[in-house]
C-alpha cells in the first residue's frame, strides 16, 4: 500500500479549533483548510469574521474556505466578495443550492468571471457537476466540494460518483475535485485511487494517520491489551 508521502491527493484539515489547525498548519501534509457554519457553531465560534481573520493571520499560504450563509443570492454575493477580500489564500464555499433549491449557477458564474475564488459546496450528483463546473469555467482556482461521506450514509458506494465527477471536470485545469466528509482513514486511499485532487479530513481521522501501513498482527495485539487493560482499570470480576 501507499504510504502518506506517496499519496498525490492533497490533505485539508477540516475544521474550527483555532489551535488544532495552527498545530495542523506545521505539519507539511496538510495542504489546506476548511470551514462550514455548522462546525463554527459546534465549536462555540459567536463572531464569524473575527475568527477567520485571526486564523487568516497566522495561516497565510495555504488555502483556507469560508462559507456564506445568507440564504438570498444578492445576500450571498455581497457576503462572497466581504469574505473574499479577507486574504489571498481564501477561498469562498458557495452551496449548490439555496434552502429553497434554487440553483446558485448564475452567482458561482458571476462571482468567478470577477475573479473571486470559489468552493462550490454540498454537491451529490452528477447532474449538479455538470451545471457547476462549467459555471465556475478556467478563470480561477476553484473547487466542487461533493458530500462522499453523505452519500456513503444513503447506502450508496461513492466511488463510481467521484470518478464520474473527476470525468466531467478533467477539460477544467483550475478546478479541482474535493472528496468532502469521509467517514474512514481508507477514504484517503479511495480519492487517491481515483484521482480526486483534494480530500478534506476531520482531526479525529488525522489522528489515525499513523496507522498508516501498520502491521495487522500488532494491530491485533494492541487490540488485545487495550481490552485487557481496561478490564482490570475497571476492577470487573466474575
Amino acid at each position: 500500500m501507499k504510504t502518506l508521502e506517496q499519496l498525490k491527493v492533497k490533505i485539508f484539515a477540516d475544521g474550527t479549533d483555532l489551535n488544532g489547525m495552527l498545530d495542523l498548519y506545521s505539519h507539511s501534509y496538510i495542504k489546506g483548510f476548511t470551514t462550514n457554519p455548522t462546525l463554527m457553531r459546534k465549536g462555540g465560534i459567536s463572531d464569524y469574521e473575527s475568527f477567520a481573520r485571526q486564523v487568516l493571520e497566522r495561516i497565510t499560504d495555504r488555502p483556507i474556505s469560508f462559507e456564506v450563509f445568507s440564504d438570498d443570492f444578492s445576500e450571498m454575493e455581497r457576503q462572497a466578495r466581504k469574505i473574499s477580500s479577507w486574504g489571498k489564500n481564501v477561498f469562498v464555499k458557495i452551496p449548490v443550492t439555496n434552502t429553497r433549491k434554487e440553483s446558485t449557477v448564475g452567482l458561482i458564474h458571476h462571482l468567478a468571471s470577477e475573479g473571486i475564488r470559489l468552493n462550490i459546496t454540498a454537491l451529490m450528483t452528477p447532474d449538479q457537476v455538470r451545471a457547476v463546473s462549467p459555471a465556475l469555467g478556467n478563470q480561477i482556482p476553484s473547487y466542487i466540494s461533493i458530500f462522499a461521506g453523505r452519500i456513503a450514509d444513503t447506502g450508496r458506494d461513492p466511488k463510481p460518483l467521484m470518478q464520474e465527477a473527476v470525468a466531467i471536470m478533467a477539460e477544467y485545469t483550475n478546478q479541482e475535485l474535493i472528496w468532502a466528509s469521509p467517514r474512514e482513514l481508507l477514504n484517503i486511499f479511495h480519492a487517491d485511487e481515483i484521482g480526486c485532487q483534494v480530500i478534506t479530513v476531520t482531526y479525529d481521522i488525522l489522528k489515525k494517520l499513523p496507522l498508516i501501513g501498520k502491521s495487522l498482527e500488532e494491530y491485533s495485539l494492541d487490540t488485545v491489551k487495550m481490552f485487557h487493560s481496561d478490564a482490570q482499570k475497571a476492577g470487573y470480576t466474575l
